[in-house]
């Protein structure tokens, strides 16, 4: 079997990786084995610099993640809506976070798309019908970068919001609430947006 530098990398980083959570607390992998109950569904964008539970300092079955490109969550993406789905209704989460950041690619491409008559990506290839609504928003709020990210995250916490999955929840009762965060590469640090929803919230 073909293993260049960077998988042995991170194979014998696992190794050690196993073997310290092993040392630190025994017994840990046969109690994950057992099942997950997170309190938090993470949908965030796929780059490589925003790992949910590094940077939350997080361990296995914390979060549970759903991550795509610029963090979206389209309402036709069974995906996102399946993800939603088991999260609410079978894993028990009670907290949904929608997660922007700076220095977002998909973001910035958008915004660079808007500026241009000439469109970034063929819109029936796959990278342009998944960011043709960000690019949309892009154009029509005129909006800076930094504000694109910021405003991305509140739409997609209203998309949730109007989701059958979390309108069938709350109906049912349920405690769930949905958050939207940006997260600040150059900091390091998570922001609040102020924008959380909840059962309550929808029924009034």
């Amino acid at each position: 079997m073909f293993y260049d530098h960077v998988l042995a990398s991170l194979l014998a980083n696992n190794k050690q990786w196993a073997a310290d959570v092993h040392k630190a607390e025994p017994g840990f992998f046969e109690q994950c084995a057992k099942g997950q109950a997170p309190k938090v569904l993470w949908i965030g964008c796929a780059d490589s610099r925003v790992p949910e539970s590094v940077v939350t300092a997080s361990r296995p079955g914390d979060i549970f993640v759903h991550r795509n490109i610029a963090n979206q969550f389209h309402l036709d993406d069974d995906s996102a809506l399946a993800v939603l789905t088991y999260a609410v209704e079978h894993v028990g989460v009670t907290h949904v976070i929608i997660v922007g950041h700076s220095q977002c690619g998909g973001a910035a491409a958008c915004h660079a798309a808007a500026q241009s008559p000439a469109p970034a990506s063929a819109p029936d290839a796959p990278l342009g019908r998944w960011l043709e609504p960000l690019t949309n928003l892009a154009r029509d709020g005129n909006l800076g970068l930094e504000e694109l990210v910021e405003e991305n995250v509140r739409v997609q916490v209203r998309h949730i919001v109007e989701s059958a999955v979390m309108r069938g929840a709350w109906e049912k009762g349920r405690d769930v609430w949905v958050h939207g965060w940006v997260y600040e590469i150059e900091k390091g640090m998570l922001r609040d947006l102020d924008v959380s929803v909840g059962r309550e919230d929808v029924a009034a």
